[in-house]
């Protein structure tokens, strides 16, 4: 049985359904509101007849953008509500405020919006044209990124071996089993909003909706409630559901509570970036890079949300984890009149990553050679310099890889696979691999200033608080920030406590995105750790002499001589009895990145994880469905504070991956989503999951933590291209459109509904 002080801070109240849910949440007198949507993908809004929705018995208020008392919206994001114009299907255009849900709903179905319809531009390429009807003042260029280094076109020129591919990935939903929920009451009395939600960025959101009411950000507090899972979505999605029940708590002077169905959230909320990827890519008779241009196009959908930081990555990533002396990468990102896009875990790495690990699949093929030794020919190394012109350091591919050889015995399996194929004339089996490298957090390219900061607080008993933002979207954040302060200042787990995440008390860590958290909030509240434990040392050498100090167990022994130590209680006592305090407050932030954002070329980020996967699948060429038998998983996690929770994230993340290879897709017709439920969208079960086999190298980083590396979306980004490279083994198929479904892998073909 495992030891329940190492349990993570929020299993018991999950597992006893005691942990309060969003929607478990109900405040006396409180309203439910009904958002009404736009039913077209580009339209200006005429009028919206209120006065049939209004008089619904129940309803107490019907809301359109000019009720909204700040700003509905900054230019070119979402609107709270739509005032003039609406840009994709399920815009929001008012809010019907009611006693009942039931009520709301009837009411939603009574407003009578007029529309003047306006062309729709629903693919990228259209988009970008010349005299396209724009989306937004200043055209459809959502953005562009580039890396450009060295002299491509004559390196291309001159390669004695050149391929040229195209590949696109698809939208995939975020499919969290718990939709966009909040709760929200205005005190007119003292001007405040309280906002109770799921969200893992509460500082970020708390900015919009103090705008969307139009006071301080200090008159907005965000209580943020148990999270029922997010890889993105419960961001810029839940902002905005919390910024409407804030404008409908202002007019109405109660509670309000936003519950979006599932179809709603799908309809609604953001998608990964689907794109269109070209790569030509020059190559010696060894299979050596020597140059690579690449153009992939994005489809930002109606609004920009994230979509500058994900595109930046795309471009400095396309490359994959290789060494190339000439590249010219350019990523263009597009406003169209789809459901708009945004993170989704991997941030823009699973689509370049499944473009560069496929392409490097399809050099081994093209030469004969083995796919692991090209990958080790060209792959980063110590010393060696990045397509975007970075000497690396601190560079663990090659132990990733070792590893999975080793772990997988790959060359093994794969002679297996291919001695079942010959006297299988229906299923095949293959073998595919991908290996990793991914900038940690947002780095030089992404959203600004990238900082965090966390307190601790020593309680007189020698007991402690921690106080930090990062929430818990099923990472255990906050109870990574406890493994922290018990390796450092040696007090039990049971005698640590995480605070609950209130913007009015706790510190702003920043989001809880791009893998960030356990560097960055888990760097700041070391940070307030290692403070305390130097004032911590001053008392004890009062009591222990001038000596090297060991902190464990809840006591401060002498490094010298084991058998003499003083109970950490008491050190405590000696901080209080002298008026001193022991609260401390830690601080964490990207060292300067000298990067050339015009030429995308420099030290992109401040440090880098690394892993490497292989899938083992079986493919029923009659039906096309493709079984991932097994799936191995090997990452560099620098330090980890709980192997089993490690375990947990990777298994995760593969299930994610897994998804994204063979079978999800939102499917869109003239602007609207079709798979409106996941009767229809298709998710992977228990039954889809492979045996996952875990290894977790600990080679510690020089910025994280006790040396930890961020795992979160590094778990998913080479789920697919492992497994589709797999496919491509067992089939001799190369799939190069995700996802690798039925009618593809048996078919050849696209078959889409509608």
């Amino acid at each position: 049985m495992r030891n329940t002080k190492n349990l993570r801070a929020d299993a018991v109240a999950k597992v006893t359904g005691r942990a309060i849910y969003a929607n478990d949440i109900n405040l006396p007198g409180m309203l439910h509101v009904k958002v009404v949507r736009s039913t077209l993908s580009h339209a200006n809004i005429l009028s919206i007849e209120t006065d049939a929705a209004a008089a619904v018995p129940g309803v107490v208020a019907v809301l359109t953008a000019k009720d909204i008392p700040g700003i509905g919206n900054q230019p070119k994001e979402r609107p709270v509500l739509c005032g003039d114009r609406v840009r994709y299907i399920g815009d929001g255009v008012a809010l019907v405020v009611a006693d009942t849900r039931a009520a709301a709903e009837e009411g939603a179905k009574l407003v009578n919006v007029q529309y003047e319809e306006l062309p729709a531009l629903l693919d990228p390429r259209e988009a970008l044209k010349e005299g396209a009807p724009r989306i937004h003042e200043g055209g459809n260029l959502l953005c562009r990124y580039k890396t450009t280094r060295g002299d491509v076109d004559t390196a291309l020129e001159h390669a004695p071996h050149v391929i040229e591919r195209e590949y696109t990935t698809q939208r995939v939903q975020h499919a969290s089993m718990e939709t966009e929920v909040c709760v929200v009451n205005y005190d007119a009395l003292s001007g405040q909003t309280t906002v109770q939600c799921p969200i893992n960025s509460p500082f970020a959101i708390r900015k919009l909706i103090s705008e969307t009411m139009g006071c301080p950000q200090a008159d907005v507090r965000i209580l943020v409630a148990t999270i029922g899972g997010t890889f993105g979505g419960k961001n810029y999605d839940t902002a905005v559901a919390c910024s409407r029940a804030g404008i409908a708590s202002r007019a109405t002077g109660r509670p309000c509570k936003v519950v979006l169905t599932r179809e709603e959230s799908i309809l609604e909320g953001t998608k990964r970036h689907p794109i269109q990827a070209n790569y030509r890519v020059g190559f010696d008779d060894d299979g050596r890079l020597l140059a690579a241009k690449i153009d992939v196009l994005l489809d930002g959908g109606a609004y920009t949300s994230k979509s500058h930081p994900v595109t930046s990555r795309m471009a400095i990533e396309a490359t994959g984890p290789y060494s190339v002396p000439a590249v010219d990468t350019t990523v263009t990102n597009v406003y169209t009149n789809n459901v708009y896009s945004d993170a989704l875990r991997g941030f823009g790495s699973p689509q370049v990553d499944f473009c560069s690990e496929s392409m490097m699949d399809e050099i081994a093929l093209y030469l004969g050679k083995d796919p692991i030794e090209v990958r080790r020919l060209n792959m980063l190394a110590d010393g060696k310099t990045s397509a975007f012109g970075e000497v690396m350091r601190d560079v663990t591919l090659e132990e990733c890889l070792s590893a999975l050889e080793q772990s997988a015995e790959l060359k093994k399996r794969k002679k297996e696979a291919e001695e079942f194929n010959k006297t299988s004339p229906e299923i095949k089996k293959g073998v595919g691999i991908a290996i990793l490298h991914r900038g940690e957090a947002f780095g030089a390219a992404g959203q600004g200033v990238d900082t965090a900061s966390g307190m601790l607080t020593i309680q007189q008993d020698g007991s402690v608080i921690v106080n930090s933002s990062i929430a818990d979207v099923g990472q255990a954040g906050p109870t990574t920030m406890i493994s922290i302060v018990h390796e450092t200042l040696g007090i039990s787990r049971d005698r640590i406590r995480a605070s609950r995440i209130d913007t009015a008390g706790v510190t702003d860590a920043g989001p809880t995105v791009a893998s960030r958290g356990t560097v960055f909030s888990g760097g700041a509240i070391y940070n307030a750790a290692l403070a305390l434990k130097e004032k911590l040392e001053k008392y004890a050498r009062k009591r222990l002499g001038e000596r090297e100090l060991v902190f464990k167990d809840d006591k401060i022994f002498a490094a010298d001589d084991p058998g003499e130590c003083v109970e950490l209680r008491a050190v405590v006592s000696d901080a209080f009895a002298a008026c001193d305090h022991l609260n401390a407050l830690g601080f964490f932030t990207n060292p300067p990145l000298e990067y050339d954002k015009k030429t995308g070329v420099g030290r992109a980020y401040m440090s880098y994880v690394y892993g490497a996967t292989a899938a083992c699948v079986s493919v029923d060429t009659r039906t096309g469905v493709t079984s991932v038998d097994d799936f191995f998983a090997v990452h560099d996690i620098g330090h980890a504070f709980d192997k089993e929770e490690v375990v947990g994230q990777i298994c995760g993340g593969v299930s994610m991956g897994v998804g994204y290879a063979v079978m999800e897709d939102v499917e869109i017709s003239k602007g609207k989503v079709q798979n409106l439920n996941f009767e229809n969208y298709l998710l992977p079960t228990t039954m889809d999951m492979p045996n996952v086999h875990v290894t977790a190298l600990e080679i510690p980083s020089s910025y994280g933590p006790l040396g930890a590396k961020g795992i979160g979306e590094p778990a998913t980004s080479v789920v697919a291209p492992a497994i589709i490279n797999a496919i491509a083994h067992a089939t001799g198929k190369r799939i190069r459109n995700l996802p690798a479904n039925l009618e593809r892998v048996a078919l050849d073909k696209e078959l889409k509904k509608g």
